[in-house]
C-alpha cells in the first residue's frame, strides 16, 4: 500500500468540506464588486417624467428636491416618509423653493424597499410616468432598482445614486456590517426572496416607531446615521 494512501478523504466527503468554502470565497468577491458599485458615481441623468427619492438619510430627499427645482422633472415621489414629516422642513433643508410643494407627493406608506417599489409603481402609473430617475443611497441602488424593476417593467429607470457622509472613504466596521446586510438583501431580491428581507425592514420599522419619534428625513434610521 503506498504510504499516505489512507489519508484520501472520500470524494462526497471532500466535495462537502470545499462546497463552504467557495460559497464563501464567492460571496467575498461579490462584495468587493457590490462595494466598488456602490462608490461609482452615475451618469447625469436625462429628462425624465418622475423622480422618485427612497427616503433614509436626508441627502436622499434634498438630492431629488435639486433635481425637481433644476426641471430636470415635473413630477417628484418622496416615499417611506414618516407621519412627522411636512413638506416646507423637506423643502427649507434642500433650499429649495416650498412653492414646489404642488409638484411633490409625500408617500407614507412604504416600510421596507419592496413597499417603496409598490407605492412608487401606484404613483407612476397615476401620474403617467413612463421615464423615471431614482435616488437613493448608492449602496442601496442595486436592491431598489431590482425590486423597482418588477413593478415597473414598462418604465425606464435613471439611477442617480447618493453618497451618505459616513461612506465616503474608506468605511468603519459598523458601515462593513451594514454593507454587507444591504449585499445580502440585495443577492436575496435577485433570486426572487425579497419578501425576507422586506419582512425584517417592517418589523424594523415597527419598532423604531414604537419607541422613537415617528420618522422623517431629520432623523433618518440608526444604521444609517452609522453607516451612510
Amino acid at each position: 500500500m503506498m504510504a499516505g494512501a489512507g489519508l484520501r478523504l472520500p470524494r462526497p466527503l471532500l466535495l462537502a468540506a470545499l462546497l463552504p468554502l467557495a460559497m464563501a470565497l464567492s460571496w467575498a468577491v461579490g462584495f468587493a464588486w457590490f462595494l466598488h458599485k456602490a462608490a461609482a458615481p452615475s451618469e447625469p441623468p436625462p429628462q425624465a417624467d418622475g423622480i422618485v427619492a427612497l427616503t433614509g438619510g436626508a441627502e436622499r430627499v434634498e438630492t431629488a428636491l435639486r433635481l425637481l427645482a433644476r426641471g430636470q422633472a415635473q413630477k417628484l415621489l418622496v416615499s417611506g416618509v414618516g407621519r412627522a414629516a411636512e413638506f416646507v422642513e423637506l423643502a427649507h433643508r434642500a433650499g429649495v423653493d416650498p412653492a414646489l410643494s404642488g409638484r411633490v407627493t409625500l408617500g407614507r406608506a412604504a416600510a421596507s424597499t419592496r413597499g417603496n417599489a409598490t407605492e412608487t409603481a401606484d404613483w407612476a402609473h397615476s401620474n403617467d410616468i413612463h421615464t423615471l430617475i431614482v435616488v437613493t443611497a448608492g449602496y442601496h441602488m442595486p436592491r431598489a432598482m431590482a425590486e423597482l424593476s418588477r413593478t415597473l417593467p414598462e418604465v425606464a429607470l435613471y439611477p442617480v445614486p447618493v453618497q451618505p457622509p459616513a461612506l465616503r472613504g474608506w468605511p468603519g466596521l459598523a458601515a462593513l456590517r451594514l454593507l454587507a446586510g444591504e449585499y445580502t438583501k440585495w443577492l436575496a431580491a435577485e433570486i426572487g426572496l425579497s419578501s425576507l428581507a422586506s419582512r425584517a425592514e417592517e418589523r424594523a420599522a415597527a419598532r423604531s416607531a414604537g419607541h422613537a419619534a415617528p420618522r422623517t428625513e431629520a432623523h433618518p434610521p440608526a444604521q444609517e446615521r452609522r453607516g451612510g
